[in-house]
C-alpha cells in the first residue's frame, strides 16, 4: 500500500470508530461494486442505511475535505447504494448519504467532521 492509500485507511478507520461511537453498526468497509466504485463505509443508523463517503487530508491548504463531494460523486453514491439495495434489500428506515471530513494535522488531534445527509 501507497502512502496515500495507507493515509486513506487511517482516515477510514477514525471515521469507522467516530460512527460506532455515535451508535451505528458499520456492516461493511470499502464495499466495491464492479466499476460503478467503492462505497467507504456502509453502516446502520437504527433502521436506515448508511452510505458513508470519507475524505481524508493531511492539511486544508489546499481543499478542505468536507469540499470534496462534487455532483458527480454524489451521484456516484447515489448510484452505488441502488446497488447494494439490490444485493441485500431495502432498509426499513431508508438510505441517507453522509460525509466524514478527517484532517491530520501535523501536530495534534486530527480533527473529525460527520455531517449527515449531503446528498
Amino acid at each position: 500500500m501507497n502512502a496515500t492509500g495507507a493515509l486513506g485507511r487511517y482516515g477510514e478507520d477514525l471515521a469507522a470508530r467516530l460512527l460506532i461511537r455515535a451508535g451505528m453498526t458499520v456492516l461493511a468497509r470499502n464495499w466495491r461494486y464492479g466499476r460503478a466504485g467503492e462505497i467507504d463505509i456502509v453502516a446502520r443508523d437504527g433502521d436506515t442505511l448508511v452510505v458513508c463517503e470519507v475524505k481524508t487530508r493531511r492539511t486544508v491548504r489546499f481543499e478542505d475535505p468536507m469540499a470534496a463531494l462534487t455532483p458527480a460523486k454524489a451521484a456516484r453514491l447515489r448510484h452505488l447504494a441502488e446497488c447494494w439495495l439490490e444485493r441485500h434489500g431495502p432498509p426499513v428506515g431508508g438510505v441517507r448519504i453522509d460525509l466524514v471530513g478527517v484532517v491530520l494535522p501535523r501536530r495534534g488531534t486530527p480533527r473529525i467532521d460527520h455531517v449527515r445527509g449531503v446528498a
